[in-house]
């Protein structure tokens, strides 16, 4: 059960808390593909369809295991690969990856989160915990953190501890006084629990909870959480 009186802060993930990714994902892909048809018309061609630039993001996932926590730079390798398998030029590779990064961080979020974002910050110092590589700046979010944690800088990613532990020195704030609110079942809510934070897993698609360790509290929405420190 969540200890109300203990929390001095909160950590949020983003991707699929804040906003759904996929969608997201898709739309930067077709931006990509465009700017592609226009600039490198032999890798649009050969990699017109969205899943085989994830078949060779996959590989080069694979071949470059010390990119493992930098989604920006296994994306901008795989388009790097495209491109010189293709015959195109490889450092086309930084302009096709900010076409890319530009669209993807056009988030559309959840109706939940600003009036919850609006509460929390006025309350909480609010911390960003992520493995994606969304920019919260550019996302637009950035006025409502004290501070943002990715596995991209930090060079480790959800479910280490350490990386939860990073948040709470990010607001010197001990584990044990953080609720950390995420959707991922593994990533987010076990990790918390195993990194001694009060975890919240947000189940918006009714899933059922697959552990034997349980969170201290599950939410359908974020104004869930205005409900409960109101």
């Amino acid at each position: 059960m969540l200890e109300l009186g203990k929390i001095r802060a909160i950590t949020l993930d983003l991707d699929d808390t804040l906003w759904p990714i996929w969608p997201t994902i898709e739309r930067a892909e077709r931006a990509l593909h465009v700017w592609l048809s226009e600039h490198a018309p032999m890798t649009s061609a050969l990699f017109a369809n969205p899943a085989a630039l994830r078949e060779i993001r996959n590989e080069t996932t694979t071949a470059r295991p010390d990119l493992k926590h930098d989604m920006s730079a296994l994306r901008r390798e795989s388009i790097r690969l495209a491109l010189g398998r293709a015959g195109d030029d490889p450092l086309l590779a930084e302009p096709a990856f900010e076409v890319f990064f530009a669209e993807r961080q056009r988030v559309t979020l959840f109706d939940d989160v600003l009036p919850a974002l609006e509460f929390l910050s006025g309350r909480f110092p609010l911390v960003a915990l992520s493995n994606g590589n969304a920019d919260l700046k550019r996302v637009g979010l950035a006025r409502y953190f004290r501070a943002s944690v990715s596995a991209r800088e930090f060079g480790v990613g959800k479910p280490d501890p350490r990386i939860f532990h990073a948040a709470a020195g990010a607001v010197d704030t001990l584990p044990e006084f953080i609720l950390h609110v995420g959707d991922d079942v593994t990533l987010d809510a076990l990790g918390a629990l195993n990194a001694g934070m009060q975890a919240g897993w947000l189940n918006r698609s009714d899933a059922l909870w697959p552990h034997e360790q349980e969170p201290h509290v599950t939410l359908t929405h974020l104004g869930e959480l205005k409900d409960l420190f109101a």
